[in-house]
């Protein structure tokens, strides 16, 4: 067994009568028992390899492994070892939940003599025993994502990919659902391998982050790699009197400082690393004799970082629409 639950090169995909390729050469590699996030753009090939990964659809080129297993001649074996939560609706809204679990098992192959306690372990890990009998149209945005990965975790999966699983549902829900998430990987010791528009979700969630736009992966890295490789942190200081040119001097002087400007009684620090640069600058200040009244530190964010490799405006509502569109008229 390797170190890594997936392992993809040089991939490639090109859809029938199109010229460019929605998958241009990938290379990744996730270890087993992380929590990996890959964000990009719509239209940058974060389905397409979700599908390729999950065995519905075959590349172009290139070679991809799963859990060991070759996607493409092990995809019979592969399938029973992952479940998948897909960005449309996965359930069916005019049934109750658990006759989309018991559905589940059955399409997964789960013996007949292990499928209710299967059933009923799925609707606790997800907090949904109260409502088994209910009908899934009467179930909130959060209800049915939670749903759709219970029906997803029934085979106790060893890999789990999630395709934007929490898209448009509010904060809270959101919140709930990453939870659930997060227990039953370190009850499992299972991967995750999720698509998401909410930075916010990556950098909390995942261990490790990959950037992909055009169908390349453009960075990877864990959260505070990726901002960090951006460029330098900011300190902003109010003071209560313009600096002089000697007090200038000495903070240029400082090993962290990089630049400085100055705008009457607030001064611009730019410094490598703003946490290990503050006591010096704060010092030097000190003994100048300035008075520090207010300190500011601006550092790069994962959305400076996706502005940067992806090529493209951050925007989180970008894709949200369609999907909830798409899901609303499904529910009806």
């Amino acid at each position: 067994m390797t170190e890594y639950a997936i392992d993809v090169a040089n991939l490639e995909k090109i859809y029938s009568g199109r010229s460019k390729k929605a998958l241009d050469g990938v290379n990744l590699k996730v270890e087993r028992n992380k929590i990996f996030a890959i964000l990009g753009p719509n239209g940058a090939g974060k389905t397409t390899l979700m599908r390729i990964l999950t065995t519905q659809i075959t590349p172009s080129k290139g070679t991809a492994r799963v859990l060991d297993f070759n996607v493409f001649s092990d995809g019979h074996k592969l399938r029973k070892e992952i479940g998948y939560v897909p960005q449309e609706m996965s359930v069916w809204t005019d049934i109750s939940a658990y006759e989309n679990l018991l559905i589940y098992s059955q399409i997964y192959g789960i013996a007949k003599a292990e499928r209710e306690a299967l059933i009923k372990e799925s609707l606790i890990r997800m907090e949904l025993t109260e409502y088994k009998d209910n009908l899934v149209n009467t179930f909130s945005g959060g209800m049915i994502r939670r749903l759709e990965i219970a029906c997803a975790l029934i085979v106790k999966p060893q890999i789990i990919f999630l395709d934007e699983p929490t898209i448009g549902l509010d904060p809270e829900a959101r919140k709930k659902v990453w939870e659930k998430i997060v227990s039953f990987t370190k009850e499992s010791g299972a991967t995750v391998f999720f698509s998401t528009h909410y930075m916010d979700e990556a950098d909390e969630y995942a261990n490790e982050i990959a950037i992909i736009n055009a169908g390349k992966i453009v960075s990877q890295g864990d959260s505070n790699h990726l901002k960090q490789s951006v460029g330098n942190q900011e300190i902003i200081l109010g003071l209560s009197v313009p600096l002089d040119d000697k007090s200038k001097q000495q903070l240029r002087k400082l090993e962290q400082v990089i630049d400085l400007k100055t705008n009457g009684v607030e001064v611009e620090v730019w410094v490598k690393d703003a946490s290990v640069a503050l006591s010096s600058i704060m010092n030097s200040l000190f003994s100048s004799k300035v008075k520090i009244e207010s300190v500011k530190i601006n550092k790069p964010t994962l959305e400076d970082a996706f502005e940067k490799y992806a090529g493209v405006s951050y925007d989180s509502t970008e894709g949200i629409k369609e999907v909830n569109a798409v899901r609303r008229r499904i529910i009806g």
